[in-house]
């Protein structure tokens, strides 16, 4: 046992480059800005010396106003905060569900044989599918409206959560899972207090690929019957030749899909502190 004296200090913690957490993250911070800055000064480059025509590669000031035009007087019926609430509902409505099926499903795939023979199998067939391979049949079934679109999203996020929390099942540590029994825990203790817990890295990981997968496949349900949504904005800037408008809708997606990753690691953070400390 370590006694502490008075004005002792804890020691700080050090990564393997020899830095603190604190000194990487601002290094991390400060090197992404810099790249991001890089891509756009190339893009002004390339823009202002008319290496391919506007119509290909708009100006950022043309971006700019663009954005100032979808954000103050929209876009066909719809400001872009409407559009960016559309896509974000259809997203979120997807995900929630498919996080609320394929977590349970993954526990149980991870700790049945039987049940892991039987639906991985059925997982693993459609996982790779394309998402327009499919849509087709969802829009017979339940129609051109919401639910087929968020049908969509449901599926292209099911398959990653399952496997990583399934994942997380195969490699608990059993001595954990014993110890637990000898001291007289119940087989439903086990699960929520043990496994569960122990599941949580693997579980959050698959949630950030699900994520990733289902806004991937978001365009693709906006193809369809749409008439609002950041997706559907993209495809119908295209139609009329409004790169500018296609650029706002590229950015937009690409900060959002960041906002969301960002916000789960956040969530992460604090709910499995214990991550990466052996």
């Amino acid at each position: 046992m370590q006694l502490r004296t008075k004005g002792s200090r804890q020691p700080k913690r050090v990564s393997v480059l020899g830095q603190t957490p604190q000194k990487n993250g601002h290094l991390r911070w400060s090197q992404g800005l810099i790249g991001i800055g890089l891509v756009v000064a190339l893009w002004a480059l390339i823009a202002h010396l008319e290496v391919l025509p506007e119509l290909f590669v708009p100006r950022p000031s043309s971006v700019l106003r663009a954005f100032a035009e979808v954000t103050a007087t929209g876009y066909r019926g719809g400001t872009l905060f409407q559009h960016v609430g559309r896509s974000m509902s259809r997203l979120l409505s997807g995900f929630v569900l498919a996080a609320l099926t394929a977590i349970p499903l993954g526990m149980v795939m991870g700790f049945s044989h039987t049940a892991r023979r039987v639906l991985d199998p059925l997982i693993e067939l459609y996982r790779p599918l394309p998402p327009l391979a499919y849509y087709t049949l969802l829009i017979v079934w339940m129609g051109i409206g919401e639910a087929s679109k968020i049908a969509l999203l449901y599926l292209a996020a099911v398959p990653p959560i399952t496997i990583a929390t399934m994942s997380g099942v195969a490699a608990l540590n059993q001595q954990r899972v014993e110890t637990a029994y000898a001291l007289g825990a119940a087989k439903r203790q086990v699960l929520w207090h043990v496994a569960f817990p122990s599941c949580l890295p693997d579980i959050f990981t698959g949630l950030r690929v699900g994520i990733g997968f289902a806004y991937t496949t978001l365009v693709s349900s906006e193809i369809v019957a749409a008439a609002q949504g950041v997706g559907w904005m993209v495809l119908d800037a295209g139609r009329f030749l409004r790169t500018d408008i296609i650029f706002v809708g590229i950015i937009v997606m690409s900060i959002t899909g960041w906002g969301l990753d960002r916000f789960i690691r956040i969530v992460e953070h604090y709910v499995v502190p214990w991550k990466g400390q052996g």
